[in-house]
């Protein structure tokens, strides 16, 4: 009898080399929101972003972590060109934008953005940590995120940046969330 896979949202959260894997889940260049619906097994399509706005990088998620919105911990991807929704691969993180949002309830919870480079990138190979990325760039990811939370009734407030260190700890920590799902 064949063996079913696990659903994407299951996969291992590292790869054998001590990176994490990536599901990306909405790529470079959309203008469309989509995410992992784990009841349907494929991607669904969330929201239309505003008229000339797109995701700067592809964005994803790491599978079996747990962040406290209740989700995979949402990981933005550098990589050289857009990958596809669904496209598996292996990062290195090089940190992490620690972030809250306030729902539409009026209620604030924390939403981190992990940053990380694809482990066969070229064009991002140079970078290690958040020092790595050219002046401004981590400016207009939060701008993006605040702009795109506000024109969806949300709100969007940095708390922090951290190291590789900070987001390899924010993974350890989801999938540990996550473990404890089963329990």
């Amino acid at each position: 009898m064949p063996q079913t896979a696990p659903p994407l949202s299951r996969l291992p959260t590292f790869g054998e080399d001590g990176h994490v894997h990536v599901v990306v889940e909405t790529p470079k260049g959309s203008p469309n929101k989509y995410a992992y619906s784990e009841a349907f097994g494929a991607f669904q399509f969330k929201t239309v972003l505003p008229e000339g706005t797109s995701f700067p990088y592809d964005f994803g998620m790491i599978p079996s972590t747990k962040g406290d919105d209740g989700d995979p911990l949402d990981v933005l991807l550098l990589l050289d060109a857009p990958a596809f929704p669904g496209c598996v691969l292996e990062a290195h993180l090089v940190g992490v934008i620690e972030a809250e949002q306030r729902e539409r309830d009026g209620e604030w919870e924390r939403n981190d953005r992990l940053i990380g480079v694809a482990v066969k990138a070229r064009t991002h190979a140079h970078i290690h940590a958040l020092d790595d990325l050219r002046p401004g760039m981590l400016d207009e990811v939060e701008a993006f995120f605040g702009h795109y939370n506000e024109l969806t009734g949300r709100e969007f407030r940095v708390l922090r940046r951290g190291d590789a260190e900070a987001a390899n700890a924010l993974v350890r920590q989801g999938a540990e969330a996550f473990g404890k799902e089963g329990d």
